[in-house]
């Protein structure tokens, strides 16, 4: 859940509060004039350039990129400046959400299949920060969410093999399109695919063999990148950093 009602002990009228919108709102102190600005995607993002453009000075003065179709057609309609990460060399901060993420910031991002893309921004950036409600803190990053896989088309049958063979009990789907017939295909022109694992292996060890496998672009597990993270809930806003 991200958003909870509270009734107010004076007027007994009902508030809808929304964690999103709250963790936006902390994220934006760290936002300083004249930086480039990557986003993500998701309604936390959305509510961060709302935020952002609600002060014109600040917005003005802000360079964005961003790894999503969705969000830089949304900052374009909101009249901010965006480039494409091929023209700079570095971003001041990088935000986004995520599936799960545990003490460490280690973090699970397999919704969208735009992971690739994400993972160039956030290794781009002198800090990326994690925003969401705390329903996306985990002890530890479990089996919920799939590993996702962004792979060439050429090398699925060599891919699909070896990773049933280093990890034998997983379940692999390859994603489909619903708007047409076949495949979903990437904005790199590649394949995805769902891993489901009845239990992750430890992180470091899945995140290199995973991304060491012939024909894999990239994964969807992001470790060891996040630098802070700002989360809302029921007791407030808070930032959290790595352990």
């Amino acid at each position: 859940m991200d958003k909870y009602i509270k009734f107010s002990p004076d007027t007994n009228s009902i508030q809808m509060i929304d964690y999103k919108l709250e963790a936006a709102k902390a994220s934006l102190v760290f936002i300083k004039s004249g930086q480039i600005i990557g986003l993500g995607a998701g309604s936390t993002i959305v509510h961060l350039i709302n935020l952002i453009s609600e002060k014109e000075e600040l917005a003005a003065s802000i360079t964005f990129v961003s790894s999503s179709f969705k969000t830089r057609a949304y900052l374009i309609e909101k009249k901010l400046k965006v480039l494409f990460s091929s023209t700079i060399a570095k971003i001041d901060i990088y935000f986004d959400g995520c599936d799960q993420f545990d003490p460490a910031l280690n973090a699970l991002k397999s919704g969208g299949g735009i992971h690739t893309s994400e993972k160039i921004l956030a290794s781009m950036a002198d800090e990326f920060i994690l925003m969401g409600d705390e329903s996306k803190m985990a002890i530890k990053l479990d089996h919920t969410y799939p590993l996702v896989i962004e792979v060439l088309q050429e090398a699925l049958p060599v891919v699909l093999n070896r990773i049933r063979l280093i990890y034998p009990a997983v379940s692999v789907q390859l994603r489909m399109s619903n708007q047409k017939d076949g495949a979903l295909i990437s904005d790199n022109g590649n394949l995805l695919a769902d891993v489901y694992f009845t239990e992750l292996p430890e992180l470091r060890a899945l995140n290199i063999a995973v991304k060491m496998i012939p024909g894999i672009v990239d994964h969807s597990l992001f470790y060891g990148m996040a630098t802070k993270a700002v989360i809302a809930g029921k007791n407030g806003t808070r930032v959290i950093l790595p352990v």
